[in-house]
């Protein structure tokens, strides 16, 4: 486990493609309880360790994931959260082909299906639709794949995965979604960069920004969108 940033009243740790981030029916250690061995290790807190889930990844995704360390951090973040605007999370994914687009917002209507825990576009108006919406920005191409930049003005189920799948750019190793292969660690690359808010104790902004997973197609990707952004 990485951890990204900490104080009192919060912290964020990097997350790998295989952990959860709460407990569910596989039964394997969520990443909050390995949060709360790390705080009751370090701090030497006896009893049980306060630690608050803010927001989810999904399995295979990596990236910054926030938890609350006080009640008062935690109410405060989640209804910040639930504005979609005092919180910007951004996202990098690295998708097959690339957009016909250089950029661009997608606004879609998605249906969740819960027995294939997968969600489809659907008509507005659909029973039980949400609408969707998300801007991208391609960041890096490479031969096969191109890095975008994702930004969420919502937050639905495989928002991103559902969207760029039908624009023609399913995540890398996104078989749900129509990637072509499986990575091969099981994830897809779909990684939560960063994640930036005012702090909900201390009101100073906080920017917290995760570093990409060791791969050499991220870190080809990465080092493009570097030699970009400093004119090397």
């Amino acid at each position: 486990m990485t951890v990204l940033y900490e104080d009192n009243h919060i912290i964020a740790v990097s997350k790998t493609c295989n952990e959860i981030v709460q407990g569910d029916k596989t039964g394997d250690t969520p990443l909050s309880e390995i949060v709360k061995q790390y705080i009751k290790v370090k701090y030497d807190k006896p009893g049980e360790v306060f630690l608050g889930v803010t927001h989810r990844l999904d399995r295979p995704t990596t990236g910054v994931v926030l938890f609350a360390r006080t009640s008062k951090a935690l109410a405060r973040l989640n209804d910040m959260f639930k504005s979609h605007e005092q919180i910007r999370k951004t996202y990098w994914a690295i998708v097959q082909g690339q957009p016909k687009e250089q950029e661009g917002r997608l606004v879609d209507y998605l249906k969740k299906n819960e027995a294939q825990n997968k969600s489809y576009i659907v008509a507005k108006g659909t029973k039980e639709a949400k609408e969707a919406i998300l801007s991208y920005k391609t960041l890096a191409v490479g031969d096969h794949y191109s890095l975008l930049e994702v930004n969420l003005e919502t937050g639905r189920h495989h928002q991103i995965r559902c969207q760029l799948a039908a624009i023609g750019c399913p995540i890398k190793g996104d078989l749900k979604y129509g990637a072509k292969r499986s990575n091969p660690d099981g994830g897809i690359s779909l990684h939560a960069r960063q994640i930036a808010f005012v702090h909900p104790v201390s009101k100073q902004d906080i920017v917290i920004t995760a570093p990409v997973p060791e791969e050499k197609i991220w870190k080809d990707l990465e080092h493009i969108v570097s030699k970009e952004e400093y004119n090397y």
